[in-house]
């Protein structure tokens, strides 16, 4: 099964998720758009980044969440609050987090900071996200399940 991915964003995202779920329609992604759905500097991105994560947090396996925001940072924060949901950010053109939040910590939520991350990087940071696996490794596994048991 084809993982869908569920995009949200604030209004300092918006453009560059539109320019990314573009690229993923482009390119055959099963994508569904959370919003925010024009460009409005008063609009509350935590409903926003909430209706990706409540989708996320549902079946955490077959879904995977891209998010925007200026920095990705309150996003992110958002998404975190989900059981499931394990969100990790990009806030520059360093595209080396990618491929270890996927490997080490299974990351299935990428929150983009649009103020600092360049539309060519974005596009291929969403790349990498989608085709990076989780390792899998004995030591990954061991510390997710012990990050999965902390309650408070």
């Amino acid at each position: 099964m084809e993982k869908r991915i569920y995009l949200g964003t604030d209004h300092a995202g918006y453009p560059l998720k539109e320019e990314v779920k573009a690229w993923l329609i482009e390119n055959g992604f099963a994508v569904s758009d959370m919003g925010a759905f024009e460009l409005d500097p008063e609009d509350n991105y935590p409903e926003f980044i909430k209706g990706v994560a409540v989708e996320i947090d549902d079946d955490p396996i077959n879904r995977v969440g891209i998010i925007f925001g200026g920095s990705g940072q309150g996003e992110a924060m958002v998404a975190n609050r989900y059981p499931n949901v394990r969100a990790a950010v990009l806030n520059c053109n360093d595209l080396s987090l990618v491929p270890l939040c996927r490997e080490h910590n299974d990351a299935n939520v990428l929150s983009i900071g649009a103020r600092f991350v360049r539309e060519s990087v974005a596009i291929e940071a969403v790349k990498c996200f989608l085709e990076t696996p989780f390792s899998n490794e004995e030591r990954h596994i061991r510390r997710l399940n012990a990050f999965n048991t902390i309650t408070h």
